[in-house]
């Protein structure tokens, strides 16, 4: 793959592709935690003379967090110290005029890119690259540089489309944070303990799968909904709530899956064996033995419990390579916050090589100060898709571009 020392950006325009889909409360982005972290590729770009064009999304349509970039823009501009235009168009002619008024060493922030109906979906890079959305951007380009490592799991026009068209280049993050994932992954340390929680629970029973078959991993700690998952599959009863919660998320399917892990690896996957729950206005901890989990039946699962806590800071004290991905409850609640929390910290504090990812993951770990990590990855879903052994489209694409513009003359010598 390019890496950003390859180039000469003197005066070129550089769409730089960012993921700066961030946590929104009241219409107001309040975490800056993905903006950080592409400082250092904007900075050199910056730095070498080059156009900036930076292009993002935030949400998806219909959801309450589904913003203009106009934010997005604001918080860049006060993190960098310099002015970051925005554009309230994508491809159109505003857009085009606003990237040909460019100068060097200036930055303009495209409209949120989801905005376009092609953003939407996943389609191969053949029918990406014939989009109007790199058709009507690719003139204007002489480079791209992909530092959208969160988004990395998929296949839009955005993302991969300008590949053969442009030379595409890695930027900072997005080695750092491949660097990071394969020396987790291949590492040969022991004990290899994964952390899997939150609400992707199709995508944290492929990497069960296949970090045990491939034996990338020596256990599994489950948590969020993940947790529930395995925990019904064992046969244990979360109660009319819960089950029903599921249910509505087309989550309860995954069970008899879940079970079918379980037959083959059962004694390396770890479950919760109390759970927090509101009740009469309290955090109530319920422990799966006791005679009060009818208590489930009316009330939800908001975290783990502190048996569960404490049993999983024992096994993370020993571990030597960590990965965790999602929260272990619903964090954004103070009082049960505190499964998030006291995992992430036993990780922290652990002597392991750690990688802790996922949006409301980093979100918690900026929240309540939490250090020791040695690495936050700013990838939810692409993380996951990592370590399931699966292909990640952008590394796909940044490759094949490699392999399209490798002997061009532009290159630096």
């Amino acid at each position: 793959m390019f890496r950003l020392s390859d180039f000469n950006y003197h005066d070129k325009v550089i769409f730089l592709r960012a993921d700066l889909n961030s946590p929104v409360k009241d219409g107001k982005i309040i975490s800056d935690a993905r903006f950080r972290a592409v400082l250092h590729t904007i900075r050199y770009l910056l730095e070498h003379k080059a156009k900036v064009v930076i292009g993002t999304h935030q949400s998806k349509p219909y959801e309450e967090d589904y913003l203009t970039t106009e934010q997005h823009a604001e918080i860049l501009s006060s993190l960098l110290g310099v002015k970051v235009k925005y554009v309230d168009d994508i491809f159109g002619k505003c857009a085009r005029d606003a990237i040909k008024a460019l100068k060097a060493s200036e930055v303009l922030m495209l409209e949120n890119l989801r905005f376009a109906a092609e953003e939407t979906k996943q389609k191969p890079l053949e029918y990406c690259e014939r989009t109007h959305f790199v058709r009507k951007l690719s003139p204007l380009i002489d480079y791209v540089v992909n530092d959208a490592f969160a988004a990395a799991h998929r296949s839009q026009p955005s993302l991969v489309g300008f590949a053969r068209m442009r030379p595409m280049i890695s930027g900072f993050l997005m080695e750092k944070e491949i660097k990071a994932l394969t020396r987790a992954y291949e590492s040969l340390e022991r004990p290899k303990i994964y952390v899997l929680g939150g609400a992707k629970a199709e995508d944290s029973l492929n990497v069960v799968e296949n970090v045990l078959r491939n034996e990338k991993a020596d256990l599994i700690l489950t948590g969020g909904l993940v947790g529930h998952i395995f925990t019904l599959a064992k046969g244990f009863d979360l109660g009319n709530a819960n089950i029903s919660f599921l249910g509505e998320r087309e989550l309860i399917k995954l069970v008899d899956r879940a079970e079918s892990i379980l037959n083959e690896f059962y004694p390396y996957i770890r479950t919760p064996v109390d759970f927090a729950v509101e009740y009469k206005g309290e955090r109530v901890e319920i422990d799966l033995l006791s005679d009060k989990k009818w208590i489930f039946d009316e009330r939800p699962i908001l975290d783990i419990g502190s048996r569960t806590i404490e049993k999983y800071s024992e096994i993370l004290k020993e571990a030597s390579i960590i990965v965790a991905n999602g929260p272990m409850g619903v964090f954004e609640i103070e009082e049960f916050a505190k499964g998030t929390i006291e995992v992430f910290k036993a990780i922290g504090e652990s002597k392991a090589f750690s990688i802790v990812g996922g949006g409301h993951s980093i979100a918690s770990i900026y929240q309540y100060n939490i250090k020791g990590i040695s690495h936050i990855s700013t990838g939810g879903g692409a993380m996951l898709t990592f370590f399931a052994g699966q292909s990640l489209p952008v590394l796909q694409a940044l490759k094949i571009s490699y392999e399209k513009f490798k002997n061009k003359k532009e290159l630096n010598q």
